[in-house]
């Protein structure tokens, strides 16, 4: 069965985390992904946890795997002309090209995004950098450089998270990195689309700064209102009351009851209905004037029984959920019937269980994966097939040009 983007062809040329992420989501949906890499590959190759416990030569270890399945690796040496040269080669096959380099690097290349667009007219041009492109808006930060770490910090992130405002904490997940290269994929394919309307391509420019910033929607308009900066407050909600973690007898559960009409059901479950309707916690404005009475009245319940007995009474009524491990995870019968965990094959003989497509198509499932590749491994394939397409370009150019004379010439001696 076709993929729906299958026949899009993406060359490559991101390492580590953004880049990689973004173009695994459009390898996911069928597009032909070609990552290409430097004579010593992607530096994320090199990072483990390692199958069987070892590096194994010319292997990869589980960073490489997560979020490279898919694809096929070409090497080739963009600071030699002969590497740049088959990019281009390359790119004249290609429908989007996705580069998380920081910004100068493409232009000391000789493949600036103008050279590029005049060259290939219908290529999209995708770049995944901390601070953005100058060209869809210069930052003052344009030159420095960006992890997932750093844009979690600037863009808000970190500020809202923590037990306290004395203690903010890095979230856990790269989201720094794996939400700009989210919208990253969702910009190529809207210019991907109006590249196939109207045959021009253009650049799709996502800062990680402006990513994480988006994720954090809601300070902006806090801020705008109420001219208070938020910040870390645990694991409450500023504008919702109770939506935050309760403790149970063997863990953590979340609960999510800001409406009033969800404060009743809640209050009714635990067994305490006048709460429901008491003035003093009635309304959600009510109830986050005395957050810390509201959650010490639902601990004083939830405490009594276990995570899986909270859930058991709650689920079905109350939003909630348990506070889930990696291991809990992989044991949920969710995850197994959304199919959010798969077993790819690996280089080193055991294969590896990586997260799944949370784009779930009815019509187009991604059904099957395929293991990253190894550093090069399709580099003659690829080429080759660049080459005899090249190849065949050349000779329809030129027989147009034989037909192009010919009809010139029988237009000359045509009677008038």
């Amino acid at each position: 069965m076709a993929r729906p983007l299958a026949g899009l062809r993406v060359v490559d040329l991101t390492q580590v985390l953004s880049g990689p992420f973004c173009t695994m989501l459009l390898a996911d949906l069928g597009a032909d992904v070609i990552k290409v890499e430097p004579p010593d590959g992607d530096v994320a190759r090199r990072w483990g946890p390692f199958v069987d416990g070892g590096e194994a030569e010319g292997s990869y270890g589980g960073y490489f795997a997560s979020t490279n399945r898919n694809k096929r690796s070409v090497v080739l040496d963009l600071k030699a002309e002969e590497g740049r040269a088959a990019l281009l080669d390359l790119l004249g096959t290609a429908d989007v090209l996705v580069e998380n380099f920081r910004v100068g690097v493409m232009e000391r290349l000789g493949l600036a995004y103008e050279d590029l667009h005049a060259r290939f007219p219908r290529l999209v041009y995708a770049s995944i950098r901390g601070f953005g492109d100058p060209r869809t808006g210069e930052s003052p930060y344009v030159d420095r450089p960006a992890f997932d770490i750093i844009a979690q910090a600037v863009g808000g992130l970190i500020g809202i998270t923590g037990l306290d405002a004395d203690t903010p904490v890095k979230v856990g997940p790269g989201v720094g990195d794996t939400f700009p290269a989210a919208l990253s994929a969702v910009g190529i394919l809207a210019a991907v689309r109006h590249a196939e309307a109207t045959g021009e391509g253009q650049m799709v420019d996502v800062g990680m700064y402006d990513g994480v910033l988006a994720l954090c929607e809601r300070i902006v308009y806090q801020h705008a209102i109420t001219g208070q900066s938020p910040r870390p407050q645990g694991n409450t909600h500023p504008l919702l009351c109770p939506y935050g973690l309760v403790r149970t007898a063997d863990g953590f559960v979340a609960v999510a009851a800001p409406s009033d009409h969800h404060w009743r059901l809640l209050a009714e479950i635990m067994g305490a209905p006048e709460l429901g309707s008491d003035a003093r916690y009635a309304t959600n404005a009510a109830r986050l004037s005395r957050a810390a009475e509201v959650y010490r009245l639902v601990e004083g319940w939830s405490v009594t029984r276990t995570t899986a007995q909270v859930v058991e009474a709650l689920a079905g009524r109350i939003p909630c959920g348990p506070v889930n491990s990696a291991a809990d995870i992989a044991a949920d019968p969710h995850v197994a019937a959304r199919q959010m965990i798969v077993e790819v094959d690996h280089p080193g003989g055991t294969p590896v269980r990586v997260i799944g497509s949370a784009i779930k198509l009815t019509g187009t499932p991604a059904e099957t994966f395929t293991r990253a590749p190894l550093l090069g491994e399709h580099t003659a394939e690829v080429m080759a097939a660049v080459t005899a397409a090249a190849g065949a370009t050349r000779a329809d150019e030129e027989e147009e040009q034989r037909r192009g004379t010919t009809d010139h010439h029988r237009d000359d001696v045509r009677p008038r």
